[in-house]
């Protein structure tokens, strides 16, 4: 099977979009041949039967420019070789650009979404796809009527637990991912501040970075709320890492937290699982996958005074039950929402559609 992929950011040291590439490389040990078209690149490492195609940004190209090259790039592929399917990762944009093509060339296009954000064009490329797929149900926002739920793909080689880190000297309470409004960072400073009045002794530990210039606003408005809260001793915002360096993070944690509401399930809280650590979340979206644990693990989206109790109950964990409950979630991620699962689900997914399940949606 050959397959054209769209990628949003194909760039192996990118913060938020560093795992597409291992993604690329699972895919391409289950296929002859994958093209790469992506908005924009950086660091690219790819195995010999992987062509990557930027169409600039990176550059500094001007959209003009980027529609230009990317029909270039997408007929130079085509013309050289037989493409089965096209697999369009987070970009609604560009399958809606070339399904008129591809259509016409009898190419089925399944198109990867998962966010909580429904634009007109998300709508017109559901519409234009013959399958969508998503990591969990609730993280895809419109009809379902072609959605197929597929997991999300963790690589639990490094997202994995290392004994030979040692623990910190104060419990670390980390919270992973950009600073943004729908990250309800607010909710997580208020906690610390309940949890340190029941002289509680613990850090909070912030990496991430503003997703646009327009979060800069929102960004001061927690440095000016831990003044507010005289939490400056024990909160710290670190600055967005690579891949590479995020598990590191993951193994020095007591606990993980995830605030973000439905629909916006995060990699980041299976990354932790996957590193062997206690999570706490607002999204109901991962009870599955806390399973047992999940009447501890979930509290109420905004509600402060909740996410303590959960967090309280966590740092009091004896190491046993500490043990006993990473354990388990290490699992649930393997069985899950493991890269090899994800990749086998979308190899199936291709080639369902290449057979001509669906190609004339």
């Amino acid at each position: 099977m050959q397959i054209l992929l769209f990628n949003l950011a194909t760039d192996l040291d990118d913060p938020i979009l560093g795992f597409t590439t291992r993604w690329i490389w699972a895919l391409a040990q289950r296929v002859e041949r994958i093209y790469v078209v992506t908005m924009r690149t950086g660091r690219v490492e790819m195995p010999d039967n992987v062509q990557v195609y930027s169409v600039g940004k990176e550059r500094g190209y001007s959209e003009p420019h980027r529609l230009v090259e990317f029909y270039r790039h997408l007929w130079r592929i085509l013309r050289h070789d037989r493409i089965d399917l096209c697999f369009s990762h987070m970009m609604p944009l560009f399958t809606v650009l070339g399904a008129p093509i591809l259509k016409f060339q009898g190419i089925p296009i399944v198109t990867w979404y998962t966010h909580r954000s429904l634009s007109w064009l998300l709508k017109l490329a559901h519409h234009l796809s013959n399958r969508m797929v998503t990591a969990v149900a609730t993280s895809y926002p419109y009809k379902h009527d072609k959605l197929t739920v597929v997991g999300h793909g963790i690589d639990t080689d490094i997202f994995c637990p290392d004994d030979n880190v040692a623990p910190e000297d104060l419990p670390t309470i980390l919270c992973v991912g950009r600073l943004s409004p729908i990250k309800d960072h607010p909710t997580l400073l208020r906690a610390a501040w309940l949890l340190r009045r029941r002289g509680k002794s613990f850090r909070v530990v912030a990496v991430g970075g503003p997703a646009s210039p327009q979060d800069e606003s929102y960004v001061q408005s927690l440095h000016q709320q831990v003044k507010e809260l005289g939490l400056e001793d024990i909160v710290y915002f670190e600055p967005p890492v690579s891949l590479a360096d995020l598990p590191s993070w993951y193994r020095r944690c007591i606990v993980h937290i995830n605030l973000t509401p439905l629909g916006h399930a995060d990699k980041v809280v299976w990354e932790a699982m996957g590193c062997g650590r206690v999570c706490v979340v607002a999204n109901e979206a991962f009870k599955e996958t806390l399973g047992e644990y999940t009447d501890h693990m979930v509290f109420r989206y905004g509600d402060a005074e909740d996410l303590a109790e959960r967090l309280a109950w966590s740092l009091s964990l004896s190491g046993d039950e500490r043990a006993h409950m990473v354990s388990y979630y290490r699992r649930q991620v393997l069985n899950m929402h493991s890269l090899p699962r994800l990749a086998d689900r979308l190899i199936e997914v291709f080639q369902e559609m290449a057979v001509g399940g669906d190609r004339a949606t």
